[in-house]
């Protein structure tokens, strides 16, 4: 009899187990995976690239002695880490935001059989913590599987065979580790909206904050001008301390962090005057009105869905203003001159970096596309309502495709406004003070350097990633039945 039953039993256990997960199929979670899959797989790559080049280092009978390099590499990567896991963060915690905005009414139905507020927001942060693991697992097998395929293809190509290293090390579950407690934390932050949810709005649908209530946050708002406010003192006193000292990049970096991170959390109050002065550069048709009236109607998701390409488009910027200021501050302390070589070496590490820094820009490109998808289908009945009033599909999807527009260009006008700012900043307090031959002029203060082609490059990616952000939001907004959405 125990045989007969077994296999029934077999079938049926494994389906209560895997409804457990099935928010996993909810639109947004996909993307969060793979924002840490990312993450983690760069960790891991970060890592191993350093040490590897720091094994090369060791082997080399000239330069082995020497520790300097490495802890260089070190800073470095650990810089680079950080700056990775920040902007996965900000999208893990703008998507998870989004994500409750659509659960509304589901989570105000269970307030409403008497489930209180904060179990819900604990549920969402576990959530939070399975996605982090699954992506960070995955991201640590798929880095360590990429780190010892390029160990062997270098050492092939280069001839470092002889070079002991190991690519399987207790230090790369570190980052996964990290993308992991930080996926969980952005999602406790992101639910944060749960606490708002009363039970009478479960007779009505997804709802985002408006401009009223946006504008009844004072204690936010008020932390966010302070936060911004004292990091731009800190970045001003950083680039007149790196006149004296390079030690000023210490407190422009504070005043760097400090400023971005007001201008996160304020985003609701920085977003929608760009926005609003971008809409009025598409005309004045019906479609191009609706589209600059959604992106400002509810400011809240417009804001989330353009800082994170904010953040993309500043640190990219950053670094290509940064190193071209660098050559303007050594031309003008050297009366003019620079040494061909160090130019190279210059743009040869300007390459690597902004290769790098372009890891978190794509990170920030997932969450553009996730949080457009997730808004198509949060605006289902408005989508239904529309098309019910006459208006066609292909005025849907050019309102769609408008609204992606409008959010990349004014998102991409404010990255490149503080890309430039940090970059001269950086530069400026760093060498600021220091004295090149054969003039040896110093302290030495110049106008930011823009260079204009890393810059077009960017303006053209980011037009590239409005195309390809707004191809399945507008696929699910020409999907939509106007009986079908309204009836929901």
């Amino acid at each position: 009899m125990t045989a007969v039953v077994a296999p029934a039993a077999v079938e049926r256990m494994p389906y209560p187990a895997l409804a457990r997960f099935s928010w996993l199929r909810e639109r947004g979670m996909g993307a969060s995976i793979l924002v840490a899959v990312i993450s983690s797989a760069f960790g891991v790559l970060l890592l191993s690239a350093t040490g590897y080049i720091a094994a090369i280092m060791r082997a080399d009978p000239y330069i082995g002695s020497s520790g300097t390099l490495e802890v260089v590499l070190g800073i470095l990567t650990t810089i680079l880490l950080g700056v990775a896991v920040y902007v996965a963060a900000i999208v893990t915690a703008n998507t998870f935001s989004t994500v409750i905005a659509v659960r509304t009414r589901r989570i105000a139905l269970l307030r409403l059989i008497g489930a209180s507020a904060r179990s819900q927001r604990a549920e969402v942060a576990r959530q939070g913590l399975v996605v982090g693991i699954l992506g960070a697992v995955v991201g640590l097998i798929a880095g360590t599987v990429l780190a010892a395929a390029g160990v062997a293809v270098l050492a092939a190509i280069y001839g470092l065979g002889d070079v002991e290293y190991s690519v399987v090390q207790p230090v790369l579950v570190f980052p996964a580790v990290i993308v992991a407690l930080t996926t969980w934390g952005a999602a406790w932050a992101g639910s944060r909206r749960v606490l708002t949810v009363t039970p009478l709005q479960a007779l009505g649908g997804s709802v985002e904050a408006a401009h009223d209530e946006l504008r009844g946050r004072t204690g936010r708002n008020a932390a966010a001008i302070a936060l911004f406010l004292s990091g731009g003192a800190l970045l001003a006193g950083g680039i007149v301390v790196g006149l004296v000292t390079p030690l000023g990049v210490i407190v422009a970096f504070f005043g760097g962090v400090l400023s971005f991170t007001g201008l996160v959390v304020g985003a609701t109050l920085v977003m929608p005057p760009v926005l609003r002065l971008v809409g009025g550069l598409f005309g004045r048709s019906a479609t191009a009105r609706l589209a600059a009236e959604n992106a400002l109607r509810y400011p809240e998701r417009s804001s989330r869905m353009a800082i994170g390409v904010v953040v993309g488009v500043t640190l990219v910027t950053m670094f290509a203003v940064a190193l071209e200021t660098v050559k303007a501050v050594v031309t003008a302390s050297s009366g003019g001159s620079v040494d061909t070589e160090f130019t190279t070496v210059l743009d040869t590490f300007a390459g690597v970096m902004m290769a790098l820094v372009a890891v978190s820009a794509v990170i920030a490109a997932v969450g553009l596309v996730n949080l457009l998808t997730i808004g198509v289908v949060q605006r289902r009945r408005e989508l239904g309502l529309l098309r019910a009033l006459g208006v066609s599909t292909g005025q849907v999807r050019r309102m769609v495709l408008l609204e992606a527009a409008h959010i990349t260009i004014a998102a991409t006008a404010t990255g490149l406004v503080l890309g430039v700012a940090y970059g001269w900043a950086g530069a400026q307090s760093v060498l600021g003070s220091v004295a090149v031959p054969p003039l040896w002029l110093s302290p030495t203060l110049v106008a930011p350097a823009v260079p204009w082609i890393p810059v077009a490059i960017i303006v053209v990616a980011t037009a590239v990633l409005t195309l390809v952000a707004a191809a399945v939001p507008t696929r699910l907004a020409t999907r939509v039945a106007p009986v079908e959405a309204l009836a929901d």
